[in-house]
């Protein structure tokens, strides 16, 4: 069997671990399927594009940009296109939407997928931007095609939140989702309670680099709201989009806040909940004060955690311990094995 091919649109921190990924586990992907996964494309707006039918030489790329911060001009394939330039031009099975996330309207990355379908081509998606503002339309667009469509990364990284609805809960219904789903609040708070000052913890993230260099996506809970929306849109079909789910932040807690809380035996989480009532799904981002004694005030740190409620298995609860970039990668790299399972 030929090689599955890949265009890889974007190649930051979680592109790149995949590719070293996939380069360690190169010879285990051949034993197993009978095939290998080869890049045949990437691009990126800072770095370079390269088009390469015969596939990159990831290693070389890997050690590029990490020594130059971008592909040299000596790379095989090296090329001026943007990304729809690669979605019509590469030679590939399948399109990797990794392009940073513009949590405000889902562009361009769902135009992106949209083409790519448009063209033949399977998607994997760890871009949460599309699932959260046009789940249903792609996923419409990809069954009409009958095109493949996966999106793991997208919530928690590589933990497999959707494949265990599909895959070991069929027949459930889900009625209700809820958790704490965005690491860099969930951090910030349990500063917070140790008495720290917001603008300390927010430089102290910054150098250790969890927290973003404008972190007001967390801070103001549209992070949080998109997630809610992309988990509500999958599991319950709830056809709403980040707008749709009512937003509040944890802008305005303070070290007080926390205290006064601790004293009603409480600790305040971000939490995130999507409900069905009826045939409306009624969506919730905010701050809770939570019992020390229940499990989410033990979610610390980077951690977070989902919690799925079905009408036959009740409620199950997954969570990530402090993920960091290789949790995201195995996201993408899982799913690209499913695909490799979905064309045996």
């Amino acid at each position: 069997m030929e090689d599955l091919k890949l265009a890889l649109l974007g190649f930051g921190n979680a592109a790149q671990a995949f590719a070293r990924m996939l380069l360690d586990k190169e010879e285990e992907i051949e034993r197993t399927y009978g095939r290998g996964v080869k890049v045949t494309a990437v691009t990126t707006p800072t770095k370079g594009t390269i088009l390469n039918g015969r596939g990159i030489d990831l290693e070389k790329a890997l050690k590029d940009v990490a020594s130059v911060g971008r592909f040299r001009e000596d790379t095989e394939g090296l090329c001026q296109m943007d990304a729809f330039q690669v979605i019509e031009k590469a030679d590939c099975d399948v399109v990797c939407e990794l392009t940073p996330l513009n949590i405000a309207t889902g562009q361009p990355a769902t135009d992106h997928i949209r083409r790519a379908f448009q063209r033949g081509k399977h998607v994997i998606s760890a871009n949460k931007g599309p699932i959260a503002w046009a789940f249903d339309e792609l996923k419409s667009l990809a069954e009409e095609k009958g095109l493949l469509f996966f999106y793991e990364t997208t919530v928690m990284d590589g933990t497999p939140v959707f494949n265990l609805m599909e895959h070991t809960l069929k027949f459930c219904k889900v009625t209700e989702v809820s958790g704490i789903l965005n690491s860099t609040t969930n951090y910030i708070l349990e500063e917070l309670a140790c008495g720290k000052a917001f603008d300390e913890i927010l430089e102290a993230g910054k150098k250790k680099g969890f927290i973003e260099a404008d972190p007001s996506m967390d801070i103001e809970g549209f992070d949080a709201a998109a997630k809610t929306a992309a988990l509500l849109n999958v599991l319950m079909g709830a056809g709403i989009t980040p707008a749709d789910v009512k937003r509040e932040g944890i802008e305005n807690i303070t070290v007080d806040t926390i205290r006064e809380a601790e004293k009603r035996g409480k600790v305040i989480k971000l939490l995130c909940c999507g409900k069905r009532e009826g045939d409306k799904t009624e969506a919730w981002v905010k701050p809770v004060e939570v019992d020390r004694h229940d499990m989410l005030a033990s979610i610390d740190s980077t951690t977070s955690v989902v919690s799925i409620t079905t009408d036959l298995m009740g409620k199950l609860s997954i969570i990530e311990h402090q993920p960091e970039i290789q949790q995201t990668a195995y996201g993408i790299f899982g799913d690209v094995i499913r695909v490799l399972d979905s064309l045996k």
